[in-house]
């Protein structure tokens, strides 16, 4: 089998320093965001004019200048950082009850597996060898669910801290050309990734270091309490993407049909009552939600590779640095993605609108290529040449170039899909600008047209992820696809950036918009928002294609620990799970679409009756209630998300011990194989009908502007076609990643109890 190259000390250093690194770098480039001022102090050091942060502006329009202009940019900026922070406390006490609860059943059901006894217990691969009780599983599990939940929590509060902190500062760059402000975006953006990648590493870390003072050489143990690290990310993850995702589509859905389509008025028109929930919701729910999610994902990946290594000759001859090989790629990753960061606010500027976009892509291309080297010296260094996987019961020999090649193929699918993804929502592209093109003939075209754009889109991806599958499994069975998982979310700090950047555009646009600044920053916002509504879309993208395979080793650590040797889809009860699981996706996407819909019907109603009741609002005389407009976002998706979440909670544990191990893995198999291709065609089209209105209103071609002007009936189709596509694309499309792991990852955790206790109706019959 043969040692590694670095030594364990080596390893026990390079995790924790990458990891911190990665938080310092974070907080530079927060510093460096904060040095933009938000309101009327002029007082700057020669450094700050050196960097360009009191540089004047390009053009002195009228008002520009205007210190009221700059001050109402606070108070916007203010107004939505108040909104966002009071639903996100609102929603986490609401989440922390069902955590502490949850936290509970836990220990009850893994306790109850060996009736809380406090004796040493045969090992479940080796029964010659004795390791901890379940008693100590239980509550392990229990600890680590917790930290991964508070983790996920913190990691999406400061995502929309940041968010909102830099919104007004965007803006106010703007002032100075399209390069300063994508500049401050996008370091916010990263401040975000870096900050969440390498919390998670470090919190994961040093779990793993105190769990193992207890279990010792019981690494079969050890690894096994630690999967309750993802279910905790995943659990807070879900209440985050469907919270978030209903309460930004109610006020972005009665903002458009009132504002836009009704009264004819711009998107962020400050007359309009819906305005600032639609801000605070794209904060909560695309940069709170997306990172809680892909927390989630990385948190879970890590786990379901840790799970199957430490059954394999990593745990048996306990090599902690080959063991702990996802958590090195992960180390790595932070390296590369900081290095990769400099490409966009350093080595190259961004001085025209058409350079937005190559500039994050090239953010893409530049981590992955780095991540290919990265990954090659990391599988190096820090792996045996040869070692053996645990494969269904049996070792599977393994060389070190070939687990090498699973990470690859994981690292290069992601950027596969992120590219597909792009061409199918870019309005750079052909297929939105066919969609664009059907609004000549009314919402109905546009609406079919984006409906078979979706479906087409899946088709990429699904080969990707397809043939990651079949390479990982051939080289390193299971083992090698939970670290194809981890290539592809290995650059997730650069990822989460760009992801970050979009709203945090959008959010600038609004504020441009609301503040009175003049049409020209406007232009400058929606071109940084344009770009930022495709990287969204990657980044959607990324999820899916990572949930997957994520779901796929889960699935695998599940049906080994459940001790099931193979899963037969022709017997009875594999495949009544089968269906029923193929079903779950449509039932949850039903279930908050309707829940977007109903939320949007009563913020249509109370932004058509403050436009009738409130004298002089339509002339801008009088200023429209904010407030109510945010209560109606908050109780509607406070209320709206526990039905979703009680549905994929609940699914497990009813199956599992109603109908047992078998059924539930049929279960598993179902969700995942369509709750991948719903998520990817409802993301896409959502995608594809918002950057189509764009296209539109933007003008920048002969075929946009024979189309447009804004207000046009072809206007009004695109509108309507976004109004659709807005739940789609941000609340059940990236919410069903999220269903297919957290169901996957919640069976592996309670696989004991089930496999001891489970199918009591096949019992009795």
């Amino acid at each position: 089998m043969g040692a590694t190259i670095l030594p364990d000390l080596g390893m026990e250093i390079l995790i924790p320093v990458c990891a911190v690194v990665g938080i310092a770098f974070s907080l530079f480039q927060w510093f460096l965001v904060s040095k933009v001022t938000v309101g009327t102090d002029k007082t700057h050091s020669s450094a700050d004019d050196k960097n360009g942060y009191a540089e004047s502006l390009i053009e002195e329009e009228e008002g520009i200048n205007d210190h009221s202009v700059v001050q109402k940019c606070a108070e916007i900026q203010n107004a939505i950082s108040e909104g966002a922070t009071s639903f996100l406390f609102t929603m986490y006490q609401y989440v922390g009850v069902f955590m502490v609860a949850f936290a509970i059943l836990i220990f009850v059901f893994l306790g109850s597996v060996e009736g809380f006894s406090t004796k040493n217990q045969p090992c479940t691969y080796d029964s010659t060898k004795t390791c901890k009780p379940a008693l100590a599983t239980a509550v392990f599990s229990t600890v680590s669910f917790l930290l991964g939940a508070v983790t996920s929590v913190v990691s999406g509060f400061l995502g929309m801290k940041i968010a909102t902190y830099a919104n007004a500062r965007t803006t106010l760059e703007a002032r100075k050309g399209v390069g300063k402000a994508f500049i401050v975006a996008f370091r916010s953006g990263a401040v975000m990734g870096f900050l969440l990648a390498a919390n998670g590493l470090l919190v994961l870390y040093i779990t793993i270091l105190l769990f193992k003072l207890y279990y010792g050489d019981d690494w079969e143990g050890l690894f096994e309490a630690i999967t309750g690290y993802g279910l905790g990310g995943s659990s807070m993850a879900l209440f985050g993407r469907v919270g978030g995702g209903i309460y930004t589509k109610a006020a972005d859905v009665g903002a458009d049909l009132v504002g836009k389509v009704e009264r004819n008025i711009p998107e962020d028109d400050p007359r309009n009552p819906a305005v600032i929930a639609d801000n605070v919701g794209d904060n909560v729910g695309d940069i709170a939600g997306m990172g809680s999610d892909l927390f989630g994902s990385y948190a879970e990946s890590s786990c379901a590779a840790l799970v199957v290594a430490s059954i394999s000759s990593f745990g048996v001859n306990h090599e902690l640095t080959a063991m702990l090989y996802p958590l090195i790629v992960s180390s790595v990753g932070i390296l590369v993605c900081l290095l990769t960061t400099l490409f966009a606010t350093d080595f190259f500027e961004v001085k025209a609108v058409k350079e937005i976009e190559p500039a994050l892509k090239k953010q893409l291309i530049i981590s992955t290529a780095l991540m290919t080297i990265g990954i090659a010296i990391v599988s190096w260094i820090a792996l045996p040449s040869t070692f053996t996987i645990f494969n269904f019961g049996v070792q599977k020999e393994v060389k070190s170039w070939q687990l090498f090649l699973c990470v690859g193929v994981g690292l290069w699918a992601g950027l596969i899909i992120g590219f597909v993804t792009e061409y199918y929502t870019s309005n750079a592209y052909s297929p939105v600008q066919d969609v664009a093109d059907s609004c000549r003939t009314g919402a109905a075209t546009n609406v079919i047209f984006g409906l078979a754009l979706g479906y087409k889109s899946v088709i990429i991806p699904i080969f990707a992820i397809a043939v990651s599958i079949f390479v990982s499994f051939s080289f390193a069975a299971m083992y090698g696809i939970a670290v194809a998982a981890l290539g592809m979310l290995s650059t997730i700090a650069t990822g989460l950036a760009i992801d970050a950047y979009g709203p945090i555009s959008d959010n600038a646009g609004g504020i441009a918009e609301m503040a009175g600044m003049s049409h020209r920053i406007r232009e400058r916002t929606d071109a940084l928002d344009a770009a930022g509504n495709t990287t969204a879309a990657i980044g959607k993208g990324f999820a899916i294609g990572s949930a997957a395979l994520v779901s796929l080793a889960l699935f695998g650590a599940f049906v080994s620990r459940a001790a099931i040797s193979t899963v037969d889809v022709l017997t009875p009860k594999v495949f009544i799970g089968l269906l029923v699981g193929a079903m779950l996706p449509y039932w949850f996407s039903a279930m908050t679409m309707k829940s977007v819909g109903s939320a949007a019907l009563k913020m249509v109603e109370e932004v058509r009756r403050q436009f009738n009741t409130i004298p002089g609002l339509m002339e801008g005389t009088a200023k429209p209630d904010y407030a109510t407009c945010v209560k109606i976002s908050t109780d509607a998706s406070i209320k709206e998300m526990i039905p979703p979440g009680a549905l994929v909670m609940l699914t497990p544990l009813i199956v599992g011990i109603l109908f047992g191990v078998e059924t539930l893995s049929g279960v598993l198999a179902g969700s995942l194989v369509s709750g991948v291709q719903i998520a990817i065609s409802a993301s896409n089209t959502g995608g594809a009908w918002d950057n189509a209105k764009k296209y539109i209103e933007a003008g920048a071609s002969e075929h946009a502007r024979t189309l447009g002007p804004k207000g046009s009936d072809a206007h009004k189709a695109a509108v309507i076609g976004d109004t659709v596509g807005d739940p789609l694309k941000d609340t059940s499309g990236p919410s069903l990643n999220i269903l297919i792991k957290l169901m996957a990852v919640e069976s592996l955790v309670f696989a004991p109890f089930f496999a001891t206790h489970g199918g009591l109706l096949f019992k009795l019959f």
